[in-house]
């Protein structure tokens, strides 16, 4: 079987916001990957998960068709019969860290089992379409989805989002063009989260509030948007200032979403200036994203927990 990689994903910028049709910035990180394999040796505990997980997906797949429901016509004969045959996604995407597991393994099963798919072309009509379908199917996994995930790892280029119906694939600074001390990075919580309670027991629950929902478009989508504009300038003083900003919005009005043990290192960071953290998709676990203008010493700060450079400025 030809086998496809299909890589994971950062929300650089924009979690939350583009619930609200705010921008954001979406970019693939391939240190991360999976693809669809069968089994040819002993089994082990990944397959029997994961064969275990297609064969539920499986089920979801089979309900959206019998109900008309379903966005795109899955060859389900051909994914019941590779199921049975061993198949699994064989992938080293940590689960609940916000960086796209469900999205590698949906854009994996649309690429492989999808009829009459749609060409990999990178027009805002292809990419609009595919969000509708990607939402769609990995609904199965949070409840409600974007479909951005997905759509970031099928195509592996990064994303601006403007809003919910104007996408499109866009050049970022090149990681080796800067040879500064500063960074953006990944930084390990130690546990997993899971993204629907997130978002339904927290975030739509604030929205109710019209303080709130005033404060998150004034603020926090005004922040967020100097922080993507400055970042694709490649004008890093600049963004960093923004992502102050952004941190100190979200210790404020988001603080339950991030974890408690990270509180005293969040609320630290923004009166050394050392670095700003920011949550990686919805929070409450997984990874954090961090900012710095000297990674060494962040990393020596940090050095009771993993660390991963996502960007070196």
């Amino acid at each position: 079987m030809k086998q496809s990689i299909f890589y994971s994903k950062v929300l650089l910028f924009g979690e939350y916001g583009i619930i609200e049709n705010s921008i954001g910035l979406s970019i693939p990180y391939n240190f991360y990957k999976g693809s669809l394999k069968f089994l040819n040796s002993t089994k082990n505990k990944e397959f029997f998960y994961s064969n275990l997980e297609l064969k539920k997906y499986y089920k979801f797949l089979f309900f959206l068709k019998k109900s008309k429901k379903n966005l795109v016509k899955i060859d389900l004969k051909k994914l019941q019969k590779d199921i049975q045959k061993g198949i699994y996604f064989q992938s080293n995407i940590p689960k609940g860290y916000g960086i796209g597991s469900s999205g590698a393994l949906v854009s994996s099963i649309y690429d492989k089992y999808a009829k009459k798919k749609l060409k990999k072309c990178l027009n805002n009509k292809n990419i609009i379409i595919l969000k509708k379908i990607f939402s769609q199917m990995e609904s199965f996994f949070h409840g409600k989805s974007s479909g951005i995930d997905p759509l970031i790892c099928y195509f592996n280029k990064p994303l601006l989002i403007r809003s919910s119906t104007n996408i499109s694939a866009i050049k970022i600074p090149e990681k080796n063009k800067f040879k500064g001390k500063g960074a953006i990075f990944l930084l390990d919580t130690g546990f997993s989260r899971k993204t629907s309670f997130m978002i339904e027991k927290f975030f739509f629950v604030k929205l109710k509030n019209d303080e709130f929902k005033k404060i998150l478009k004034e603020e926090f989508m005004k922040y967020n948007e100097k922080c993507i504009e400055s970042f694709l300038k490649g004008n890093f003083k600049i963004m960093l200032k923004n992502v102050k900003l952004l941190s100190t919005w979200v210790f404020i009005h988001f603080r339950p979403m991030i974890p408690k043990i990270f509180w005293k290192i969040w609320k630290k960071s923004l009166f050394t200036d050392l670095h700003y953290l920011k949550l990686c998709g919805s929070g409450g676990g997984g990874f954090i994203l961090g900012f710095t203008p000297n990674y060494d010493i962040s990393k020596k700060i940090l050095k009771k927990y993993t660390t991963e450079v996502l960007f070196r400025f």
